[in-house]
């Protein structure tokens, strides 16, 4: 069964760009978001297995959108991987610090980058969850 995969960013076309990459690599994209709002609100009607978050999203933080999303408790609540254009060194100890589970460059975006994340997620959780 694929992994489903909520994007949320400011930029449409890196939005239908990640798409195309991620489904060819047998990622299921089952929504995007263009603000944290919709984010949320997606988080919350779809359900993803994964939620891609832009770190700068115009006005809005993805760093509040994943405390927003850990804060509602649903399943998808631990699965946020932030994502940026910056480099990983840029945003360490708040990434450290924020509920996502992982951060990705955006130029190493790829199902296997994102499938390593969650798998590595996987096995620190406790048995039972």
């Amino acid at each position: 069964m694929p992994v489903r995969c909520l994007i949320v960013d400011d930029n449409a076309p890196f939005i239908e760009a990640s798409r195309a990459l991620l489904e060819a690599q047998g990622i299921s994209v089952v929504g995007v978001a263009m603000t944290a709002a919709e984010g949320l609100r997606s988080a919350q009607e779809l359900q993803p297995d994964v939620i891609l978050v832009d770190i700068e999203l115009g006005v809005d933080s993805g760093f509040d959108l994943a405390r927003a999303v850990a804060d509602g408790g649903d399943a998808a609540a631990s699965n946020v991987i932030l994502i940026s254009t910056h480099s990983p060194e840029d945003f360490a100890d708040l990434v450290a610090e924020s509920p996502a589970m992982g951060f990705l460059a955006k130029c190493d975006l790829s199902a296997d980058a994102i499938r390593h994340i969650l798998d590595g997620h996987r096995r620190r959780d406790p048995p039972g969850r």
